[in-house]
């Protein structure tokens, strides 16, 4: 007897970000990740129950990801501004690839209401962090959401943007902070 087949979760993962950075949003199938995976759709159903939950996922581990990011580029011992300014520093960072992936995921997922709460508790903890009452942090809040206006018209292609241009706007963006 065989051993037992396991699944690759990141892998089918990477499969359903393909996907949707390739195709769209309204592409994303278990059959189509099932078919790109090489696996059945029984099996990416046992790994992820619904669509909702494969797109959670995805969500999940791109803000894991991006939270790791900020991270690095944060001091240890940060206060809110220095947080702001790790933000604003990992989102310059973003290629436009893993934009339109994520704009991809989040318009998808904001049909959720599960899951538009979700990415709402995310933005609330960060404004939340801010006091209205600095001028400082009021300064690094404004560089927070302006760097949040850059990524999503960009993703979205509201905007042409080339890379020398985005630099600009995120180097004018850390003179906030």
């Amino acid at each position: 007897m065989g051993r037992a087949r396991t699944i690759d979760r990141d892998r089918v993962l990477d499969v359903a970000e393909q996907i949707v950075s390739r195709d769209g949003a309204t592409a994303l199938t278990f059959d189509a990740v099932a078919k790109a995976s090489g696996i059945t759709k029984g099996g990416v159903q046992y790994c992820f129950g619904t669509k909702d939950d494969l797109i959670a996922a995805m969500v999940e581990r791109w803000l894991a990801r991006f939270d790791a990011e900020v991270a690095r580029s944060t001091p240890p011992d940060a206060d809110n501004v220095a947080r702001a300014r790790g933000y604003v520093v990992a989102s310059k960072r973003i290629d436009e690839a893993t934009q339109t992936k994520m704009a991809g995921m989040l318009v998808t997922l904001l049909q959720s209401p599960g899951y538009l709460h979700r990415a709402r508790t995310w933005y609330a903890e960060w404004i939340a962090m801010f006091d209205p009452g600095s001028a400082s942090e009021r300064r690094a809040r404004t560089a927070f959401l302006a760097a949040e206006g850059a990524f999503y018209l960009r993703s979205l292609n509201l905007i042409e943007l080339d890379q020398a241009g985005w630099d600009d706007v995120f180097d004018d963006i850390l003179k906030l902070v």
